[in-house]
């Protein structure tokens, strides 16, 4: 184990997250949003926003990203050598406000599309290892434009509890939220990135973004990652499949996900 390696083990399980990593180069780049443009013609806004769900079976181009060598071996880095792709999405936000709406905007930015406190091990009902979340942008993503936002050290507290958002406009798909009193939001910080460049984060750190003002789109791609060690668990309130998974590097001889696409 390099020098390097240790440093960033290091500093992701103080923090619980790493950011500005290099994955793309400039021809990568520009492809993998001419491919995501070809999706937004064929589907429609609407649907782009959110609904690109496991579409790395369908799209070689996205399998390609996923396995991108950048993000593998931070990856690995981070969970060792044999590792699971859990799931991937697009998620975009979309300017929503007229360029003459934000020079008016007093407290008009109530219902749109943002994501509330949360945390992603809520949601996903495994155990036996950590989930790690890349979120590999495909554009600038900024503050005025609703980049992510993270509570550093936030995942030593466990998980914590989570209700239904009061607020509209949630993407969550579930709608829930972390109450801010259980939270230090004041020690919160913005995630940056440029398109090309990746963030990672633990499954229990806590994270959310705000409404994209501007009149830039913000999208990425997120994509989950698990040790081979862990295994679904079982829920009968919230049955969950995984049907998208795939070895992503390694071997796995735990066999937990059986159905995972080689």
């Amino acid at each position: 184990m390099t020098s390097s390696t240790n440093k960033l083990q290091e500093v992701y399980n103080l923090q619980g997250f790493l950011s500005v990593l290099p994955v793309l180069n400039e021809t990568q780049l520009r492809e993998a949003k001419r491919a995501f443009s070809e999706l937004e013609e064929e589907f429609g806004e609407e649907y782009t926003q959110y609904s690109l769900h496991n579409v790395h079976l369908q799209y070689p181009w996205v399998r390609d990203l996923t396995q991108h060598p950048q993000i593998i071996q931070v990856v690995k880095a981070i969970l060792g050598p044999d590792v699971i792709l859990l799931d991937s999405r697009f998620i975009c936000k979309y300017p929503t406000l007229k360029p003459d709406a934000q020079e008016n905007e007093g407290g008009g930015n109530d219902e749109l599309p943002y994501v509330a406190w949360h945390q992603d091990m809520r949601y996903w009902g495994i155990a036996g290892g950590p989930v790690l979340s890349v979120w590999l942008a495909l554009d600038d993503s900024l503050q005025e434009n609703g980049a992510l936002q993270l509570i550093p050290g936030s995942h030593c507290a466990g998980m914590l509890p989570h209700r239904q958002a009061t607020r509209p406009g949630n993407m969550l798909s579930v709608n829930q939220e972390i109450p801010e009193e259980l939270l230090q939001t004041n020690e919160a910080v913005f995630c940056p990135l440029l398109a090309g460049q990746m963030s990672i984060h633990d499954g229990l750190l806590v994270h959310a973004s705000d409404a994209n003002t501007s009149q830039r789109r913000r999208c990425g791609l997120v994509i989950r990652y698990v040790p081979t060690c862990a295994h679904p668990t079982q829920d009968p309130d919230r049955p969950r499949t995984f049907a998208a998974t795939m070895l992503a590097c390694g071997s796995d001889r735990f066999n937990h996900f059986s159905d995972k696409t080689t």
